[in-house]
């Protein structure tokens, strides 16, 4: 699908929320990483959840799927009893998560490994573990500071500093290999810590297993080693990201209720509840289900350091709101699978929108309505379905290019979006 037209109206009903792809990349390596079989359910085979799972078979673990409804599946993984050696590069396609989390596991084949990527992924920064390659003697090749990576050698337990303010999938990766290696391992922090949400995440689901991690006030991580990943069947909750959408869709439009959201969530994305709420969104929860109902929103500052993949939703809902809005620290956004501040203003200017950019910050004045236009997704999952929801405050039709960028995370948005009521049609 290259493009989708989609004519202006209010969505409304019930949806089930896809589950967390951050829950799902962890639950599946810790259960490829575990010994015995593991039942993974609720599951959407999104390109970034394969990527993990053929990675995880290339090492060893062995995944079938068994299809349930709603286009999810359950995942019967037998852990890895030796690490292989991948027989080919270990292609993360457009997965951060994947190629992070993946760079330390993959090290315990003690073989030469390679990783290829596609997209904004072949230039992601990984400058933290050649940091670490360079301590520990560990050879490693590569262009430019660019994919394709190739790595020779295995990791020692230790001392890792780390600073507070790169990605947390660094310190997740780690988490990961560091309780199977032979002796006790700290990772130290300097600075403040900005991604607490996705270590509290990553720490929950490796306790599922088994694993014991002692977190020291996010200042340092103890992880002991010779630890075992014991099999466990787990179910994956409702993804706040994803929810994100239709959250504002509902009060942008009608009633929209996002059912299957764990009220207690880790998910950091969970503040978008928090932020809809500040700007007088009307949104309440029932048994799991939150739902969002017609409002008119005003003005707030937020707060983007820690949830990038929830803030071109929140400006589509900012750019029609009272006031003018202020998206500070925004500079992680700039790495993801497009340039999201750039993106998000752009676009959203092509709507009618009233953006500017300012550094890592954009200032967002909101305006009475949007008009009809051609854009561009920027091959960036997130950036075509903020496009979408936009759609809703539109005078004109959107015709959004790049649509099939969905299927990175979410492969039914299209569905799911004609389901509450949106007119759309594919353009090739």
């Amino acid at each position: 699908m290259k493009k989708v037209k989609i004519e202006p109206k209010e969505l409304s009903g019930e949806i089930s929320i896809p589950p967390s792809k951050s829950i799902s990349h962890r639950a599946v390596i810790a259960a490829s990483l575990s010994s015995g079989v593991s039942e993974i359910s609720n599951i959407v085979m999104s390109k970034d959840i394969k990527a993990t799972c053929e990675a995880m078979k290339q090492l060893g673990a062995e995944i079938s799927e068994v299809k349930a409804e709603n286009e999810r599946v359950k995942l019967i993984i037998k852990g890895i009893e030796v690490f292989k050696a991948p027989k080919a590069s270990i292609d993360c396609n457009e997965s951060g998560s994947t190629l992070r989390f993946m760079i330390p596991i993959a090290m315990m084949s003690n073989s030469e490994i390679s990783f290829i990527g596609k997209g904004k992924l072949v230039e992601r920064p990984l400058d933290v573990y050649y940091k670490i390659f360079d301590e520990q003697g560990i050879h490693y090749e590569t262009k430019d500071n660019k994919l394709p990576l190739k790595i020779n050698g295995s990791l020692t337990p230790g001392t890792f500093d780390i600073r507070g303010d790169v990605s947390s999938q660094f310190i997740t990766g780690l988490m990961f290999v560091l309780p199977l290696l032979a002796s006790d391992s700290k990772i130290s922090i300097t600075g403040e810590l900005e991604s607490k949400g996705y270590i509290d995440l990553t720490i929950s689901v490796l306790s599922k297993y088994g694993i014991v991690i002692e977190n020291d006030d996010y200042k340092a991580f103890y992880i002991k080693g010779r630890q075992v990943y014991k099999a466990c069947d787990y179910r994956v909750e409702g993804d706040f990201s994803q929810a994100a959408f239709w959250l504002v869709a509902g009060c942008l439009g009608e009633k929209i209720t996002s059912r299957d959201l764990n009220e207690s969530s880790l998910q950091a994305d969970k503040e978008v509840i928090d932020i809809i709420k500040s700007m007088a969104g009307k949104i309440s929860c029932e048994d799991n289900s939150f739902i969002a109902q017609k409002s008119q929103t005003k003005r707030t500052v937020i707060d983007a350091s820690q949830i990038p993949d929830i803030i071109p939703v929140l400006s589509v809902l900012a750019s029609v709101s009272k006031g003018t809005t202020i998206v500070k620290n925004g500079a992680r956004l700039r790495i993801k699978e497009s340039d999201r501040l750039t993106a998000t203003k752009t676009e959203l200017n092509k709507l009618g929108a009233d953006i500017k950019e300012e550094g890592d910050t954009l200032i967002i004045k909101g305006v009475s309505k949007l008009r009809g236009a051609n854009v561009d997704s920027w091959n960036d999952h997130r950036i075509a379905m903020a496009m979408a929801v936009a759609s809703i405050r539109c005078e004109g039709s959107v015709i959004i290019d790049g649509a099939s960028s969905v299927d990175k995370s979410y492969p039914n948005f299209w569905q799911d979006f004609k389901m509450l009521g949106g007119d759309i049609c594919e353009q090739s």
